[in-house]
Order: C-alpha cells, then sequence, then structure tokens
C-alpha cells in the first residue's frame, strides 16, 4: 500500500515538473511566432534590482540618446514605474514631440524612429538573451551610422538591467538578418565598442574613457564614454586613464575635466581603490576644490569600466592630500550615473 502511495506521489510530482517545464518552453516559442499581432511575455519589473526614488513611482533609469556628432550619450531619467519597466524604458526612447522637447534643454536627440512600437518582450534567464519585437517603424534611419547607433543604444539601455545580458532583435515577430543599411541582427548582441574612435585592427586592446560634450546653446555639460583601441596586450586601468590625460580622440569635438597642465604619473589598486597619482603646473590647482573633484569625477567614470574599482583616490606627486596639508572634502566614490536630467 505505501508502495502504491510513493509510486503515486512519484508520478504527480513528474507531471507536474513536466507542465512546468512546457509551459516555460511555450513562452520563448512566441519568439518564433510569424503572427505580427501576438504578443511576446512582459518581463515583470519586481524581477529586477534598481533604484526607487523618492516619490515612489518613479525609477533612476539609464536611456541612450544621440548628440549632434551622433555620439551615445547616457542619461539617467525619473521614469514612472510600471510593471515591465524595461519595455517602458524603451517606450520613453521613442522619437516624439514631447520627448525633443524634454531633451531640449541636452541637445540631445531620440535614437529610436517616431510611431516605432515595442510590440513585445521576454528574457531567457538561464542565458540572459532578451528579445524585443519591434515594428516596422525601427527601420526609418536615415543612413549606417544612425542604423549603428540605433542597435548600441538599443543594447547598451536594455542591458543597464540586471540579468539583461544580450538583445535579440525582432521586426514584426520575426529574426531578420540585417536592417536597410545591411547591421547585422540576425544573432543576439552584446555591449560592445559603443562610441569606436579609430581602428580595431590597429590596436591590441580597447579601453572606455570618459570625455566631455556641451551643447552650447543651453551650457549643459554631459560625458560620453568612448571606446579607443590601444596597442597594451590587455585592457588596463593604467592604459585608461592615460588616454584620458591625453585628451579626446581626433574628430570628436570633446573635453573633459582634466585641467591644462596636469599630468599622469601612475596608479595603484589596492581593495578596491585606484590610487591616481598626478601633478600639476600650476600648483594653485592642488588647493582648488571644485578643480579636483571634478577632475576626480571624470577619472572615476572612465574607471567605472572596472568592476573592481569601487573608489578613487588622488596623490599629488605620490603623496595624498592630508600628507601635503591640502584640507579638502573629496568624492572618492565612483559616480552611478555619468549623467543626469
Amino acid at each position: 500500500m505505501y508502495n502504491r502511495r510513493a509510486i503515486s506521489v512519484i508520478l504527480i510530482l513528474v507531471l507536474a515538473l513536466a507542465i512546468i517545464n512546457l509551459k516555460e518552453k511555450e513562452v520563448f516559442k512566441k519568439f518564433l511566432s510569424k503572427d505580427k499581432g501576438e504578443e511576446f511575455e512582459i518581463i515583470r519589473s519586481e524581477e529586477y534590482d534598481f533604484e526607487i526614488t523618492e516619490d515612489d513611482d518613479m525609477r533612476k533609469t539609464i536611456l541612450y540618446f544621440r548628440d549632434k556628432q551622433g555620439l551615445l550619450v547616457p542619461i539617467m531619467r525619473r521614469i514612472p514605474w510600471e510593471e515591465g519597466i524595461a519595455r517602458v524604458t524603451l517606450e520613453n526612447m521613442v522619437d516624439s514631440a514631447e520627448l525633443r522637447e524634454s531633451l531640449a534643454p541636452t541637445g540631445l536627440s531620440p535614437i529610436i524612429p517616431a510611431g516605432t512600437q515595442v510590440l513585445g518582450m521576454a528574457i531567457d534567464d538561464e542565458t540572459g538573451i532578451c528579445r524585443v519585437n519591434f515594428s516596422d517603424e525601427i527601420l526609418e534611419q536615415e543612413d549606417k551610422e544612425d542604423e549603428e547607433g540605433l542597435i548600441k543604444g538599443i543594447v547598451y539601455t536594455l542591458t543597464e538591467f540586471q540579468g539583461i545580458k544580450s538583445v535579440q532583435m525582432l521586426i514584426g515577430g520575426e529574426i531578420v538578418p540585417s536592417l536597410a543599411y545591411g547591421t547585422d541582427i540576425s544573432t543576439p548582441i552584446s555591449r560592445d565598442n559603443i562610441n569606436l574612435a579609430g581602428d580595431l585592427d590597429r590596436g591590441r586592446s580597447k579601453v572606455v574613457a570618459y570625455y566631455k560634450g556641451l551643447n552650447s546653446e543651453k551650457d549643459f555639460e554631459y560625458f560620453v564614454p568612448v571606446t579607443i583601441p590601444t596597442l597594451a596586450p590587455v585592457p588596463n586601468i593604467h592604459t585608461a586613464i592615460e588616454m584620458l590625460f591625453d585628451g579626446p580622440p581626433m574628430g570628436l569635438v570633446l573635453g573633459s575635466d582634466i585641467p591644462e597642465g596636469a599630468s599622469f604619473h601612475g596608479v595603484d589598486v589596492k581593495d578596491g581603490i585606484a590610487y591616481v597619482d598626478v601633478s600639476f603646473e600650476n600648483t594653485d590647482l592642488v588647493k582648488d576644490g571644485i578643480v579636483l573633484n571634478r577632475m576626480l569625477r571624470n577619472i572615476g567614470l572612465t574607471l567605472s569600466e572596472f568592476d573592481e574599482i569601487a573608489e578613487v583616490e588622488m596623490l599629488i606627486d605620490g603623496k595624498s592630500m592630508e600628507e601635503i596639508g591640502i584640507d579638502i572634502e573629496m568624492n572618492r566614490a565612483i559616480p552611478a550615473f555619468a549623467n543626469e536630467q
């Protein structure tokens, strides 16, 4: 009698697991459907970590827009809290009169064409692939540069969410080989080579440095991540800071908060703190807290590309501020956001 009961229990468990597995498979069968009206499963916002602001119905979210040079710029904006927050984020990037008006002070513009609809979205929790189904309006790009910026902007925006590692774009419910100007979207795309400046084939590795743009009409400054090929054997902290101090690559109208006459001598990392050694031709700058904090933030943004760094401490000619008798309050934490609006 007990054996029969045990067998019954086992059979029930096996059946339950089979039903659950079948349901999971059915979710992703939707991605292969050619029915353009069929909705994908929406990502549930409570499944991902994020920060709620003081106002309980708003979320701090990073969205990518385009500046007048065509460079992608990350902007932290507060968007309404809704279920399916990743989908809502993309919808907040679609070109419209309202969005352009709100972006006017920044000088930035939307990357997703007007009228584009996000028809559906789902994530494979095991692989981190986020599949997004767009309407045909997303194909309306001016040239290949805009097309590549669109793809990277979408990928970088979605991969800001924990759990999303790459993005598979679909159009009208179908995976298409490429867009109108040849950009390949046939397979999932990961974060890579944002605002590439230079030829990757001429470098051995690459780093990302943050330089500064300016909307002169509204006096709005913003930081831009730029991918730079280097001759270093592997990406490293020293090379990244060196590229920052060398200034933006030729052809880009960008600057930085590194003052003229500042030199970079080296960096050591210990317990998550990067000790960056610099010197100044103008020694008065050592006493200028505003200049030093801006400089430290610019360095911190560049080092934010390295997961092992949590803080930055500036050394002057190998000595700490305390050792040279300078009492300036410094924000050493790696910045959470490059830009805010």
